[in-house]
């Protein structure tokens, strides 16, 4: 009887089933509250387990519940908790437990991906590829007693998330309580991080001598926007190299010094743009210290063109999700409440990870609709969790990783892509401005009609 329930759910919803299945293996409870324990300072168990916090905050982030007062009453008897108790959990978390949970769910869908085993060309051979970018959180509501008698925007903190754009995951991200924050505070706990063979992608904050400087000493590589106020020393002209999609592409020799004398030589690949961006910026110019036999020129201004995937993500999350909740002010609770949606898009991407492995690349990167694979999943969500609750969801946590990634792949056949393409906008047509008489402020729309039929039938 079960596994006919399951059936029709699987060739109903498959992809319902899928997120499921990937939240009970991220989400296991014995896992979570050890990553709690390892990481937090402060903050202790009593009777409300990490755990519970994580699977119901889940549920707020992915839209299956609307508030985390209404997910609160829904999941009460679970928690066994007062309201107060989890508002005081979400207030003090712990940014190195915030931190810990992405990177924890990137290690665990990495090689759910990995076992997926997904025909995708890398991006760079022999290198693993790197995105990083700031993102601050918009303004929360001034229920805090702190803020309310200020009507200035409540910022709640400022993050740079670490994208691997091979396999859509953020693996990392590092999290600032200031709101006033810059990129910059943080790039040393980036650099940290750093190993050896990777290039790293980023925007012109991240352009700095330390960072160029420090990311070269790991004996790693970078292809990162210049910053106009880097100085340099310009070794030789700039050459032109060729031509690209955008623009005319140009290469120097450049070196930057720091204050302990440290230099660098650098290739400075400019691409004079053929339309302005929307910023007015007529040319872009991109340091790397990548050997011109690995990467030309051209190859440099096309891998640097992937750091609008990081983008994209920040734009999922966003519009897809629920990651700023503007109703929690204390800034540990909102960027908590931003890693927990780093999570979600993380399970999306193992989803198409796995419709990929079926259905190809192509057809999932052509127009696949991120909006419409998370609408599927909150309307029917909560009808599955009645008609198959939690405890029939636990051998998943137990299964090998190959046999895990086989259940997504046969769950991945049934899925009609076609449901999930993506609408894009057609070019608006521009329309005579509507006229307005103020001495007919109101107009009944039954004698308009008439008229508007009589007007479409006349020759």
């Amino acid at each position: 009887m079960i596994n006919a329930i399951f059936s029709q759910f699987i060739e109903a919803t498959p992809v319902t089933v899928m997120v499921r299945g990937i939240m009970e293996r991220v989400f296991e409870p014995r896992a979570l509250d050890e990553l709690f324990e390892v990481h937090t300072l402060k903050q202790y168990t009593r009777e409300l387990l990490f755990s519970n916090v994580v699977s119901l905050m889940s549920l707020v982030v992915s839209g299956i519940h609307p508030s985390v007062s209404a997910a609160y009453k829904a999941l009460e008897k679970d928690l066994r908790v007062s309201r107060p108790a989890l508002y005081g959990k979400l207030n003090g978390m712990e940014l190195g437990v915030s931190q810990a949970l992405v990177r924890y769910s990137a290690s665990n869908l990495k090689s759910v991906i990995t076992e997926l085993k997904v025909n995708q060309t890398k991006l760079l051979s022999g290198y693993e590829v790197k995105i990083a970018d700031g993102n601050h959180l918009s303004g929360t509501e001034h229920r805090l007693k702190v803020l309310r008698n200020n009507l200035a925007k409540a910022l709640p903190g400022k993050s740079i998330a670490v994208l691997d754009p091979q396999l859509m995951l953020v693996t990392d991200i590092f999290l600032n309580q200031d709101g006033h924050a810059q990129e910059r505070t943080m790039l040393p706990q980036l650099l940290e991080t750093v190993v050896a063979q990777q290039v790293w992608i980023a925007d012109r904050n991240f352009c700095t001598r330390q960072f160029l400087l420090g990311i070269a000493q790991k004996s790693s590589y970078f292809i990162i926007r210049q910053h106009k106020s880097l100085p340099f020393e310009e070794i030789s002209p700039l050459e032109k190299i060729g031509q690209t999609k955008t623009g005319q592409v140009f290469e120097q020799q450049v070196q930057i010094t720091n204050s302990d004398s440290l230099t660098l030589k650098l290739r400075r690949v400019v691409i004079m743009l053929d339309k302005p961006t929307r910023h007015g910026d007529k040319e872009v110019a991109l340091l790397t210290h990548l050997p011109s036999s690995v990467a030309d020129a051209k190859t440099v201004t096309q891998l640097y063109l992937h750091r609008w995937s990081i983008e994209g993500m920040f734009q999922v999350i966003t519009d897809t999700f629920n990651c700023e909740l503007n109703t929690l002010g204390y800034p540990k609770a909102a960027l908590f409440v931003f890693c927990v949606a780093i999570v979600a898009f993380n399970i999306l991407s193992t989803v198409k990870a796995a419709l990929k492995s079926v259905h190809g690349v192509g057809k999932v990167e052509a127009g696949l609709s991120d909006y419409y694979l998370v609408e599927e999943v909150q309307a029917t969500y909560r009808g599955m969790a009645i008609a198959l609750p939690a405890p029939l969801w636990s051998p998943i946590a137990h299964m090998s990783l190959s046999e895990f990634a086989q259940t997504l792949k046969q769950c991945a056949t049934f899925v009609n892509l076609k449901r999930f393409c993506s609408s894009p906008r057609q070019k608006k047509k521009p329309k005579p401005k509507p006229a307005y008489d103020p001495k007919h402020p109101h107009r009944s729309t039954a004698r308009l009609l008439p008229q508007h039929k009589q007007y479409k039938r006349s020759p």
